[in-house]
């Protein structure tokens, strides 16, 4: 009996152990132990990883990009005078026509001269001489015009004379209106003329200088008849077209 009981208590006793073993296994499996060794190695790698992104991060990569792009950009640029910048954004002003040496004589080689027959008044034409030389021209007193193969030249109206020589700088225009006709029929000795000649006076106005000028006429030509007369030479178009 003494025996038996000797055996159980063994068996107890071994049991016992047993179970204490595998509460001892159970209480290194529950993250407190060999697990908690472990996430602490993981931590560590974690912050290894994030120092490193720190370090090569987007942001830090263009901050010395940046900068050495700036250290080259610095070293490469090279001085530039004063004003330079504004004469290179500044758009060149448009240089205006300005006359070079002492003003000269209008004339057939200097000037360009356009006849255009108007409707009003009626019966006139107005005569546009326009400077194409690199200098002021003068023109003196009024145009000695020759209609056709007519040899005299007509009369000018004096009350059209103007206060002052016109003067042309190169570019402008100058003007004087021929009345061709009568408006009422009156007039006599009428033709239709197909050919203009026009002389220019020089300041004596005794005669014509330099080189004529022949505009052309409409292909049907004007009628002209002797009450044919001139304006003076008009600065203004309105001037001329007002006789």
């Amino acid at each position: 009996m003494s025996d038996i009981r000797t055996s159980r208590t063994r068996l107890v006793a071994a049991a016992a152990t047993v179970v204490l073993a595998a509460l001892s296994l159970t209480a290194c499996n529950d993250g407190t132990g060999t697990k908690d060794h472990g996430a602490a190695a993981n931590t560590s790698s974690t912050f290894h990883n994030s120092t490193a992104s720190a370090t090569t991060s987007p942001s830090s990569d263009a901050g010395v990009g940046a900068g050495a792009n700036a250290s080259s950009s610095d070293s490469d640029a090279k001085p530039v005078p004063a004003g330079s910048r504004t004469a290179t954004h500044t758009p060149a002003a448009k240089t205006p026509v300005v006359s070079s040496g002492k003003p000269v004589t209008c004339e057939g080689s200097n000037t360009k001269t356009v006849a255009a027959p108007l409707t009003r008044p009626v019966n006139h034409m107005l005569l546009t001489v326009t400077n194409t030389g690199s200098k002021s021209c003068f023109l003196h007193g009024y145009p000695a015009v020759s209609f056709g193969k007519a040899q005299a030249v007509p009369p000018v109206i004096d009350d059209s004379q103007p206060q002052a020589v016109v003067t042309l700088k190169p570019g402008q225009s100058g003007y004087a209106s021929v009345n061709l006709s009568a408006a009422d029929g009156s007039g006599s000795n009428g033709y239709t003329a197909k050919s203009l000649t026009v002389y220019f006076y020089g300041p004596s106005l005794s005669g014509s200088v330099g080189a004529a000028a022949r505009p052309s006429l409409p292909a049907k030509g004007v009628y002209v008849d002797d009450s044919l007369k001139v304006t003076y030479w008009q600065q203004s178009m309105d001037d001329a077209i007002s006789w």
